[in-house]
């Protein structure tokens, strides 16, 4: 039963994935903004909404350390398998405003994020409080600069518009029911398996879980560059880290207190975080100038394998 649920949940996730793509792309042309900033808003909060689910079920349940392993796995699967991933099959242009403000913003968080919880073990509720304000004027920013700047961008993909504007509603629900499902039932299969192996609270969060939660990221963000979109997905990954460390942990401290309860977390798992973002920043600023390259990509996959290969030890 559990590996049907495996199964199951991935069909939902990959069709919710392509609903979500095809509704944000025409949202974006329709609102006038790029499709960056709709990556960075509509795609990655759809696409974390999995991470917020499981969050705040594990902190009421008594299980912290799976929210933080679940968040803290989840960029790194963001940035080292899922980019990697995706540029080593579809290498992709990164924007001068990309690397130089937005992917700042996201190491930033990070560091906020390990800076508050190292202090005390815990995320209290007045550090929830700064990191849901710093998201939405994050979002206000973004919106706002989009609309000055992007009237000339979108024009000539005004083609590419859905023929019915109903649709556009109905492919965003769809993309979004299709991937809390897919979540759902991907995380239960696999926490059962895992279950079976007799590993930690960490570990779970950190590897199975986040995992799970991360596919529609992958799934959104395949489909995005296999329909030349890769300035979509490039966005909802970064976006995605945004709104798990800001919102989806900020939310959850919100309603709870979070303690670390595994070392591990501070003294291993954030500088994996924090270093491969870094790492990225160095790749597209200095290296290769504004792009990911399959060798980029290759390199940041490989970077995963060790890590999660490392957690187990």
């Amino acid at each position: 039963m559990a590996y049907f649920d495996i199964i199951v949940g991935t069909v939902l996730l990959l069709a919710g994935g392509d609903f979500l793509v095809r509704g944000a792309v025409d949202l974006a042309l329709r609102l006038k903004v790029s499709l960056l900033v709709i990556g960075m808003t509509v795609v990655s909060f759809a696409t974390s909404a999995p991470e917020l689910i499981v969050s705040l079920n594990a902190a009421f349940k008594g299980f912290p350390d799976v929210a933080f392993g679940n968040v803290i796995g989840s960029n790194i699967a963001n940035i080292a398998l899922i980019l990697g991933l995706t540029a080593m099959i579809f290498p992709m242009a990164v924007r001068e405003k990309t690397y130089k403000s937005d992917i700042w913003v996201m190491i930033g968080s990070f560091i906020l994020l390990f800076l508050f919880v190292f202090r005390d073990s815990k995320l209290e509720f007045y550090e929830s409080c700064i990191l849901v304000l710093l998201l939405i004027a994050y979002n206000v920013f973004q919106i706002r600069s989009s609309r000055r700047v992007s009237k000339d961008i979108i024009v000539e993909e005004e083609a590419k518009l859905l023929k019915k504007i109903w649709l556009m509603p109905l492919f965003l629900i769809l993309g979004v029911v299709g991937l809390k499902y897919g979540s759902q039932y991907l995380i239960l299969g696999a926490v059962s398996v895992a279950k079976e192996w007799n590993v930690s609270d960490r570990i779970i969060g950190l590897t199975i879980v986040s995992v799970g939660t991360s596919l529609p990221e992958l799934a959104a963000s395949l489909i995005a560059s296999f329909k030349g979109q890769q300035e979509l997905s490039l966005g909802s990954l970064i976006g995605s880290n945004i709104f798990n460390v800001l919102a989806v942990l900020g939310l959850t401290g919100l309603v709870i207190d979070l303690p670390i309860q595994s070392e591990a977390l501070l003294s291993f798992d954030f500088p994996w975080l924090i270093g491969i973002s870094i790492f990225l920043y160095l790749i597209v600023r200095f290296i290769t100038k504004g792009q990911v390259k399959r060798w980029a990509g290759l390199i940041m996959f490989l970077g995963y394998i060790v890590y999660i290969y490392s957690v187990f030890q």
